[in-house]
């Protein structure tokens, strides 16, 4: 089997569109028809129906996307790791990010390492939870960081970062009236929240919330991403929740922040990694991560 070929499938795949997957590619059209086809001479199988509109995938084709994409994961920390090795570096670790990550801490995290390790090469990559947790029990990642800790054996969640929830509002919103919000306010009001299958581990900490006070929000919109919500928000469609590590990194204007009332309220990131034993620089690197989360001056 041919890199090419599954590099040129994994595009096919991903547009499912041969004239945008070979624009992306930088190939002619009929050049990538011919090596999907002697991919799927080689296998035997069907990975692509043709239609008119594009391409989709077969049942065969979705389970080879799932190992392509790993193979071509593999493939791109193996030449990672060695043009590190080529500069000085020692080590690689291999992080990855599910859901929407607090960027400000993240940021904080990387310049503390590139300051206090810098030999260890970092390499992030984001990906669903159930990617992140399959990577880390294949040896594909090193830990990774998600909002969630119910993620299975073999699997040990260091809760790492613990931020409180803020009450995002547009600059007109009548809630302003309070300087710490009570969630029974909230609740009145129509909520922009992230989407429940792209970020589970903010679902299943809002949702405790809700339990804890026995309410039931009004869901307007869910959405995918923190810039969109607080996008969202600013408009006027709703009222959002945030951290204040979200916040500080991704200012929108019109949009004003508000603690809640019960301080306890919080979202909480954890560090996940496999049980089996870790090197000094994914230790050290947990250390770090710890400290940035701890309050200033501690």
């Amino acid at each position: 089997m041919d890199l090419r070929h599954i590099r040129a499938f994994v595009a096919v795949a991903e547009e499912l569109h041969f004239g945008r997957a070979a624009k992306r590619l930088h190939i002619e059209q009929s050049p990538l028809s011919r090596t999907i086809r002697a991919l799927e001479t080689d296998l035997g199988v069907v990975l692509l129906r043709r239609t008119a509109r594009g391409a989709s995938l077969t049942w065969a084709g979705q389970i080879f996307l799932q190992d392509a994409r790993r193979i071509m994961l593999a493939v791109e920390q193996t030449e990672a790791r060695a043009r590190a090795a080529a500069e000085g570096c020692q080590d690689t670790l291999r992080i990855a990010l599910a859901g929407d990550i607090g960027r400000s801490r993240l940021s904080t995290l990387l310049a503390l390492c590139r300051q206090e390790a810098p030999q260890v090469n970092i390499r992030l990559s984001e990906m669903p939870i159930a990617q992140l947790v399959h990577g880390l029990n294949s040896d594909l990642f090193d830990a990774g960081f998600a909002m969630i800790d119910d993620v299975g054996a073999g699997i040990i969640a260091t809760p790492v970062w613990v931020d409180p929830l803020m009450v995002a509002l547009s600059a007109r919103h009548p809630l302003l009236v309070f300087k710490e919000v009570p969630l029974e306010e909230v609740v009145r009001y129509p909520l922009v929240l992230c989407d429940p299958q792209s970020c589970k581990g903010c679902r299943q900490q809002r949702e405790r919330l809700f339990r804890s006070f026995e309410v039931r929000p009004m869901v307007d919109e869910y959405i995918t991403t923190h810039g969109l919500i607080l996008t969202l928000v600013a408009a006027g469609y709703g009222v959002g929740f945030s951290s204040a590590a979200h916040f500080a990194g991704c200012q929108q204007a019109d949009v004003v922040a508000r603690p809640l009332v019960d301080r306890t309220a919080s979202l909480t990131t954890y560090l996940l990694r496999p049980e089996r034993g870790m090197g000094k620089a994914l230790r050290q690197f947990i250390e770090h991560a710890k400290r940035v989360g701890l309050p200033s001056g501690a």
